[in-house]
């Protein structure tokens, strides 16, 4: 059985100093956010996935639905919008990348980008639900809060880039 990790100090930190309310959510150990919705009980839009990608030489954390996919053309046309450059490819870089770029073993990644000075790209979808929950960076911890707060303290880019899971 996996050890129980504690809940990421560094994050701990971040939102505290950031004064935004939140609920720290502890579970068993888990690895995706189905996972976690299942764990939780929640419905999968209620929980967010968090990606790392790669957009042309520029990283940014893609946020969306545990139920959708990411559309890699139209992560790509939303950053563009707001890098004011075309951007020729979006591509989740490997494992070893995430671990040197963020300093975090592989799938223990948080959503808050400003953890990792990275801009967040949020699928404009999540608006719709009042609260979601977010990784902490800990496999048995999530973070449940208002998903304007969210917005706010990581200055979101909002966008159109997930498609539903059929």
């Amino acid at each position: 059985m996996a050890k129980k990790l504690k809940f990421p100090e560094k994050l701990a930190k971040y939102l505290a100093k950031a004064k935004v309310k939140h609920s720290i959510l502890e579970h068993k150990t888990v690895y995706t956010a189905y996972d976690t919705a299942a764990t939780m009980g929640k419905k999968l839009n209620e929980v967010v996935k968090t990606l790392l990608v790669a957009a042309d030489k520029d990283y940014y954390l893609a946020i969306l639905p545990a139920d959708h996919n990411l559309d890699f053309k139209k992560l790509a046309r939303e950053i563009s919008k707001k890098a004011g450059k075309k951007i020729k490819a979006v591509k989740i870089p490997g494992e070893a990348v995430m671990e040197k770029l963020l300093k975090v073993k592989a799938g223990a990644m948080s959503a808050f980008g400003g953890l990792y000075k990275l801009p967040v790209v949020m699928e404009k979808n999540l608006v719709k639900i009042k609260k979601a929950i977010f990784a902490s960076g800990s496999f048995n911890h999530s973070i449940e809060m208002a998903v304007k707060d969210f917005i706010k303290l990581e200055k979101a880019i909002l966008g159109s880039f997930g498609v539903k899971k059929k």
